[in-house]
């Protein structure tokens, strides 16, 4: 673990993979809700966790580079279930990198239980972990100008949705009329860190 300094009251907390990130959020979450941390935000994203906003940033770095990780939570008990048209642009390419049918793409990905690693890019948008290694895929060599919202992609390791139509890179498997980001629900967003997600096939038009 590396604590870094950002500013006069913030840090960058550094770990070595995903799962740790994860670890490391959850804690910080635990402290904060117990009120044994005083921060006004906590940031997740896929190797760091930025504490944003401490009254002590100095004596926070030093007790958490004299602390060993904590093992990653267990997971919620809620499963946000996302319908899925496996319609995408790109799945045929996907399936030629998996060496499988493009109807196989659909039950890999409809069977894989995700976890909300992060959230970033645009409100609304998680980076969803969960399928194996061997199932990692390249952005496209050229990106679209405009990915439409909804479009349900893949990247490295990751599995998004997009919440509103932008450029993008990501290979699109399929499409999804699920809401990722309303600012008039509570929360706006569908998705949060730590949140389990599946994907359920959803009949084409």
């Amino acid at each position: 673990m590396k604590v870094l300094p950002v500013g006069e009251d913030a840090l960058l907390v550094e770990v070595s993979s995903g799962d740790e990130a994860q670890a490391l959020h959850a804690e910080l979450l635990r402290r904060r809700a117990e009120g044994s941390l005083s921060v006004r935000e906590i940031v997740p994203a896929a190797r760091t966790v930025l504490l944003d906003g401490l009254d002590s940033p100095a004596r926070l770095a030093a007790e958490l580079t004299a602390t060993e990780l904590p093992p990653v939570p267990p997971r919620a008990r809620e499963v946000v279930e996302i319908p899925v048209r496996y319609d995408g642009p790109d799945l045929a390419d996907v399936a030629a990198h998996w060496g499988v049918p493009e109807r196989e793409v659909a039950r890999i990905h409809t069977e894989t239980e995700f976890r909300v690693a992060f959230c970033g890019f645009a409100p609304g948008f998680g980076y969803l972990t969960g399928l194996p290694p061997r199932y990692d895929v390249p952005r496209r060599g050229t990106p679209r100008t405009a990915v439409p919202a909804g479009s349900v992609a893949l990247a490295g390791p990751y599995t998004g949705v997009y919440p509103r139509s932008s450029p993008g890179g990501w290979q699109l498997i399929g499409t999804t009329d699920a809401v990722l980001w309303d600012h008039a629900r509570v929360p706006a967003a569908l998705l949060s860190p730590g949140t389990r997600v599946r994907f359920v096939p959803e009949a084409g038009p």
